[in-house]
């Protein structure tokens, strides 16, 4: 029997995505996927409809490599309202308690934010994608049901009062995987004892990559509409840059090619333990090696070669 053929372009690489707000994750990727009418796509961290900002779109052989910035620290710009408590922990909740938002200086909210940094625990909210017995939360929550979350250890690297309103607080956020923005904003809100939710969240880091290089939808619609494929693809970071932060190692000869067939292969000097970006001896991207630690490094994960070069 043959197989299926896919439908779409073998398009590779990665995009940096100012997503809109009113759109889902899942949706901005879709829209990227159609414009760019490509084969494979992927997402590499939500972010709420409410929310704007850097979401990191993987193409193709890319999406092989989305765990690596899944795994990287954030940064955030967030508008806190305070005085309000919503049923999601944002604006598009349903508010559930008003409190009079107490007289706030710079120094008392300093005070505040300082129990917020460093290693702290946080309670999933019922509005997350975690899923329990197979069902995501925020389906269950929709029902009117909640269920017991464990806490989760999450780190603050720093957070910084930005702006200062009667009722709004302006916030910057660098944390690392895992947190959830709104309970964090929730959390602070009852150590002011006023309460909170986020009315405007924007991601302007994900790993190495800021929102100063992201491109809009619009931007894309607009090459797309007047078929600029060309200038559609330059817009693609190449797919090794998803694995900057991995020492890289060039194989001579015929190492290479036995590498991207899927064999481990002797290297000297051998390099220290670890994960490896690979390349051949022309400079071309192979995917993931490991160093065993007796002097072959194993294929992990390996792109079709002559897709990404």
């Amino acid at each position: 029997m043959s197989r299926r053929r896919r439908r779409g372009r073998p398009v590779d690489g990665l995009l940096l995505l100012d997503k809109p707000a009113g759109l889902t994750s899942n949706a901005a990727l879709q829209r990227v996927k159609s414009l760019y009418r490509a084969q494979k796509a992927g997402h590499t961290g939500n972010l709420d409809p409410l929310a704007t900002g850097l979401l990191p779109i993987c193409l193709g052989e890319a999406t092989k490599f989305t765990a690596f910035l899944l795994d990287a620290d954030k940064r955030y710009l967030t508008r806190a309202r305070l005085g309000l408590r919503t049923t999601t922990g944002d604006a598009e909740g349903e508010v559930i308690e008003r409190r009079e938002v107490p007289e706030l200086d710079r120094e008392g909210i300093e005070r505040v934010l300082e129990r917020f940094r460093g290693r702290i625990e946080q309670v999933p909210p019922m509005h997350s994608a975690i899923k329990r017995q197979g069902r995501p939360l925020y389906e269950l929550a929709r029902e009117g049901v909640t269920v017991e979350r464990e806490p989760r250890e999450v780190e603050i690297h720093s957070l910084e009062l930005v702006d200062l309103g009667t009722e709004e607080l302006e916030l910057e956020v660098h944390c690392s995987k895992g947190t959830y923005i709104r309970t964090l904003i929730e959390d602070i809100g009852e150590a002011l004892g006023c309460g909170a939710h986020v009315s405007a969240l924007r991601r302007t880091a994900a790993g190495p990559f800021g929102i100063d290089d992201a491109v809009t939808l619009q931007r894309l619609e607009e090459l797309a509409v007047r078929g600029d494929l060309e200038t559609l693809d330059g817009l693609l970071l190449p797919v090794d840059r998803l694995l900057a932060g991995l020492p890289a190692q060039r194989l001579a000869g015929d190492s290479g090619y036995y590498f991207a067939q899927g064999q481990a292969v002797q290297q000297y000097p051998a390099p220290a333990a670890g994960l490896l970006r690979m390349y051949d001896e022309q400079g071309r991207f192979l995917g993931v090696g490991e160093s065993t630690g007796d002097g072959r490094i194993a294929p992990r994960r390996l792109v079709r070669t002559g897709r990404t070069g």
